[in-house]
C-alpha cells in the first residue's frame, strides 16, 4: 500500500486584499483561477462577451494589479453571476463567490481591490 507524501511543493498563489481572513486577504491557486476562467466567459450570452472579457483576462493571466472601487464593484456583479452559473462545480463555485465577496467588500469601503501573485519558495538553511 502506498500512501501519498503529506507535503507538497509550494505552488504559485494569488493574494486579494479585502479577503475572509483576520489579516483580510485570500489566498487562491494560479490554477483554479485558470480553470475558472472558462466558465466565466460561458456566464454571459455570446453578444455579452465583451462585458466579460477583462474577468477571463484577468482569470486566465494573474498578474500584480490593482481594481479601482468602481471596476472592483462590477467585477463583484460578474463573478457572483459566474458563482450561480447551473452546471459549476461546487469547488469552483466557492472561489468565484470568495473572489467575489472581496470585490464587492473593496468596492463598498471604496478602496482598490488589490491582486498579488506570490510563489513560495522553501530554503534550507544549514
Amino acid at each position: 500500500m502506498t500512501r501519498k507524501p503529506a507535503i507538497h511543493d509550494p505552488e504559485p498563489h494569488l493574494v486579494t486584499s479585502h479577503g475572509a481572513d483576520f489579516f483580510g486577504e485570500d489566498r487562491h491557486l494560479l490554477k483554479e483561477l485558470a480553470a475558472l476562467a472558462p466558465w466565466a466567459s460561458n456566464s454571459v450570452s455570446w453578444n455579452d462577451r465583451q462585458t466579460v472579457a477583462p474577468l477571463v483576462q484577468a482569470l486566465e493571466q494573474p498578474v500584480d494589479r490593482t481594481f479601482p472601487a468602481d471596476e472592483a464593484a462590477r467585477l463583484a456583479e460578474l463573478l457572483l453571476k459566474v458563482s450561480r452559473t447551473r452546471h459549476l462545480k461546487p469547488k469552483a463555485s466557492a472561489l468565484a463567490r470568495a473572489l467575489a465577496d472581496a470585490a464587492a467588500r473593496a468596492a463598498a469601503d471604496g478602496e482598490p481591490w488589490e491582486w498579488r501573485v506570490e510563489s513560495e519558495t522553501i530554503t534550507q538553511t544549514a
